[in-house]
């Protein structure tokens, strides 16, 4: 069992495809382990957490390209960059609204476990992603009111994001003080569960997604077109327009491109119409299809460099 999963470790890009593949074939098990989402989003960030170096992170956050313009990039001008975009296309104030809120999320709480799989460094995506959450509560409901005026509790948000990031912080606290040389005897043993509980959020993220596509597959395929575009757009753009080495300027993309749409989307409530709902369900198709391209990606530049 223990070799079967640790297998799953290099595949893990393939995985998380075959996730979403498999959320869509079978909306019943996607409904059935909808309820876990946020246990598997809390295990996600702890298994990251226990597996970053923390003075690793504190270096991160000296650089302040990575520390400051980094995090203003993704919370701020990002999100108001898509939302003029979208106005100046006429994509309509439904679609452009869900476009901003969900650039305007924090970038996904599995980038950092994502960008190990791809063999990325997974400490900048962490300390830029802690960042982020905490910038969210202040900019997400600036944003959705200067977009919509759709009424988004801060405080609210601001609770979500404490239970999530500041209890994963506080466990892994605890446990690299009481049990510190096991954590780090048993490293690929987190990596093995970080992978498990990616993929029951994956299937986790398409329920009702089937049924929203053949109620509406005209509008699908124009929120999937435009989730696509976006997620893509953004990755693309942070890895040619930066400078430094191939794979920082992957994880710069991915950062970008991979957000936590459903935080955000939870935050929202009913407050979210149909049609952003399924533009948000559309989004998280291009999060986990997107780091098998990337893997694809690196694995030829690799073969193409010269031994």
């Amino acid at each position: 069992m223990r070799a079967s999963l640790s297998r799953l470790i290099p595949r893990g890009p393939t995985i998380l495809a075959l996730g979403v593949l498999v959320g869509l074939a079978f909306p019943a098990l996607a409904e059935l382990v909808r309820p876990s989402m946020p246990v598997t989003i809390f295990i996600i960030v702890l298994g990251t957490l226990l597996r970053t170096d923390g003075k690793a992170v504190i270096a991160v956050l000296g650089r302040p390209a990575l520390s400051v313009l980094l995090p203003v990039t993704v919370m701020v001008a990002c999100p108001v960059l898509i939302g003029l975009i979208a106005y100046r296309f006429g994509v309509g104030a439904e679609l452009a609204l869900a476009l901003v809120l969900a650039t305007a999320a924090p970038p996904s709480s599995g980038t950092a476990a994502v960008a190990r799989m791809l063999g990325l460094d997974g400490t900048v995506p962490l300390a830029v992603t802690l960042l982020c959450m905490a910038l969210a509560p202040l900019t997400v409901p600036l944003l959705a009111g200067w977009f919509g005026g759709i009424g988004l509790s801060a405080l609210d948000l601001a609770l979500r994001l404490a239970v999530l990031v500041g209890g994963a912080e506080g466990v892994a606290l605890l446990l690299r003080r009481f049990a510190g040389v096991q954590l780090r005897s048993h490293g690929e043993a987190i990596d093995r569960i970080v992978v498990v509980a990616l993929l029951v959020f994956v299937i986790a993220t398409m329920a009702g997604v089937r049924g929203q596509i053949e109620a509406d597959w005209q509008g699908a395929l124009l929120c999937l077109a435009l989730a696509f575009a976006c997620n893509l757009g953004l990755q693309g753009a942070g890895a040619a327009l930066l400078p430094g080495a191939l794979v920082e300027r992957l994880t710069v993309g991915l950062i970008l491109g991979n957000r936590n749409v459903g935080l955000v989307w939870s935050a929202l409530g009913a407050a979210a119409s149909p049609r952003m709902a399924l533009y948000f369900a559309a989004t998280q198709l291009p999060i986990y299809l997107t780091p098998r391209l990337i893997d694809m990606i690196i694995s030829y530049a690799r073969a193409r460099k010269p031994s």
